[in-house]
């Protein structure tokens, strides 16, 4: 057991989340997904989340197992040509996780995923939380559209707003 992760996390208020990411930050990361999904087949989705429950931390519960239980509970699965993707970032630990599904993941691969992942750092670093998102997205809608190009109107399968948890 980390107690200091612990105690990170337990002074991570349900506000921290909502200073970091403004309304109107969350408003221009949502038109970011809809201008986004205008040109490609793919869908994405962001979700932030300011720290982790105690269970979770004592089961020791990292970003990556989360980001992938949250792809799930978001369904971002379920998308018609599994090109569904995922920008989670856990505040508490300032750490954020891409998660592809297998459409899409076998086209960017892990070295891609980790190269917009890097663009995204040099942000969130100088926190620059909003634009790290938004160049992340911008890395990810051209990944989509190169192999999921738009072909005449798109079906929007999920929800374009953000998701705080």
């Amino acid at each position: 057991m980390n107690l200091a992760r612990i105690l990170k996390h337990l002074f991570t208020g349900p506000g921290s989340v909502r200073r970091v990411l403004t309304p109107e930050a969350l408003a221009h990361i949502e038109a970011a997904i809809r201008a986004s999904e205008a040109t490609h087949r793919g869908e994405l989705r962001f979700a932030a989340e300011g720290a982790l429950d105690v269970p979770e931390l004592l089961r020791g519960v990292g970003a990556r197992e989360r980001a992938v239980q949250v792809f799930s509970d978001l369904r971002v699965w379920d998308t018609e040509e599994n090109n569904g993707v995922l920008i989670y970032l856990l505040l508490a630990e300032h750490d954020f996780e891409i998660v592809g599904d297998r459409g899409i993941h076998v086209h960017v691969g892990a070295a891609g995923w980790e190269a917009i992942a890097l663009r995204m750092e040099e942000r969130f670093r100088a926190g620059e939380f909003e634009r790290g998102v938004l160049e992340g997205m911008e890395a990810i809608t051209e990944a989509l559209r190169r192999h999921f190009p738009a072909q005449g109107p798109n079906a929007n399968e999920l929800p374009d707003r953000p998701v705080i948890i």
